[in-house]
């Protein structure tokens, strides 16, 4: 398990000190690159696909705990919905929050997910840890992190992200966790951080404000929400006067940049346009390798990075081009 704070975010997404000014500069610098070479990318960059989403409000137990969970979810479903027809959003609240409903809706994403989807699974409520096993409380029987992980290997999307959002839930970080290929975040750092959590509210909250778009592409990632919850936890139990009793960590902060969760704006128009859309996929695939290129700079040659950097950014200026028309 790791825990990644806002001051730990290595070289990944543009705007980080040290990433876009090198990237801007070797742009520059470099005008001979070929129009045929850029081609080549653009013909490299693969598609995005369709987008799965399961959010689960588990049990409340206290009626106030039940209105806040159910608020949570309905909002969540709300946005994902955004993404069009190429998201299909699940949404378990209530009596129908169950490990069986859970485990029937995971398989049917598992029978329709191809790799090249994406998967976002999102628990909110509350969970236990006994010091052996993580579980995700539910009306019936619980969950444990192990049966949800058992079940999310069988879905085939290659970028998979789960968001546990209940106390406890560090405990289950490990367990949930596929180096590579799913992303993990948890509200708490570790199984003993037992104290109902708030960092749902503002994970919802990261997915509706614009200002947790800190790229400025019109986008929020998973690891923008992440950041935005985690600055607002902190701020909400500085501003209460509280001890804070939650500190949320997450694991693959690479893979949980290259997951986006919602668009807005022109962003969001370009991707309900059929016309555009597979500019945005490219678009947003150019941004993924320029992060993933700012992750590997210190092992890169500055020729290197500034051959590289400038092939992606002359495709990026030219790519916006195109969607701005």
């Amino acid at each position: 398990m790791r825990e990644q704070g806002t001051g730990n975010r290595g070289q990944g997404r543009r705007g980080r000190p040290g990433t876009v000014d090198r990237g801007r500069g070797a742009f520059c610098g470099w005008g001979w690159l070929s129009l045929g070479a850029l081609a080549l990318l653009a013909l490299a960059l693969p598609l995005r696909a369709d987008t799965f989403f399961v959010t689960v409000a588990g049990l409340g137990g206290e009626p106030d705990y039940v209105q806040r969970y159910t608020a949570d979810a309905k909002a969540l479903d709300q946005a994902f919905r955004q993404g069009g027809a190429d998201a299909h959003v699940t949404t378990l609240i209530g009596a129908d929050a169950t490990r069986e409903r859970l485990t029937q809706v995971l398989q049917q994403v598992a029978a329709a997910a191809k790799p090249g989807d994406d998967f976002i699974l999102v628990l909110i409520g509350h969970g236990t840890y006994d010091g052996v096993e993580y579980k995700f409380n539910l009306p019936g029987p619980d969950i444990s992190a192990g049966e949800l992980a058992a079940l999310c290997d069988h879905v085939a999307a290659r970028r998979q992200l789960v968001v546990d959002s209940t106390e406890a839930s560090g405990a289950a970080l490990a367990v949930l966790e596929v180096p590579g290929r799913r992303a993990v975040i948890a509200a708490t750092k570790s199984g003993t951080e037992k104290n109902a959590t708030v960092f749902a509210r503002y994970f919802v909250e990261a997915l509706q404000d614009p200002a947790a778009d800190l790229d400025k592409n019109q986008a929020i990632s998973g690891l923008e929400a992440f950041e935005y919850a985690q600055r607002k936890v902190a701020d909400f139990y500085s501003s209460q006067k509280r001890l804070a009793t939650e500190h949320a960590i997450n694991a693959e902060p690479k893979l949980l940049g290259s997951i986006t969760l919602v668009r807005f704006g022109q962003a969001q128009k370009a991707y309900a346009d059929p016309a555009k859309r597979a500019l945005l996929a490219q678009k947003e695939e150019i941004e993924r390798k320029i992060d993933a290129l700012n992750y590997q700079k210190d092992a890169l040659s500055d020729e290197d990075y500034r051959n590289q950097m400038t092939a992606l950014l002359l495709q990026l200026a030219k790519i916006q081009k195109e969607i701005d028309l």
